[in-house]
């Protein structure tokens, strides 16, 4: 028997694919922001290449908002 990690739920057009300046507003912050981001790897958000351009799947910002919910105003992590 092949046990599965569940998957998240799909959201309708989790695969769409945003520009920088789409992204940008979901996450509100500015397409330099996430240049910024992309160039220096401060945060681990997936992005794609499209020849020279970026891009980003609905899902993926979605998902990486849901990582990174606090249940509280404390961000020490306790041994």
């Amino acid at each position: 028997m092949n046990a599965q990690t569940p998957q998240p739920p799909t959201l309708p057009n989790s695969g769409e694919l945003l520009d920088d300046q789409q992204a940008a507003k979901i996450l509100g912050v500015t397409p330099g922001t996430l240049s910024v981001w992309r160039s220096t790897g401060r945060y681990r958000l997936p992005f794609v290449k499209v020849g020279h351009k970026v891009r980003y799947r609905r899902g993926d910002l979605e998902a990486w908002l849901a990582s990174r919910r606090h249940e509280n105003g404390s961000l020490a992590q306790t041994p």
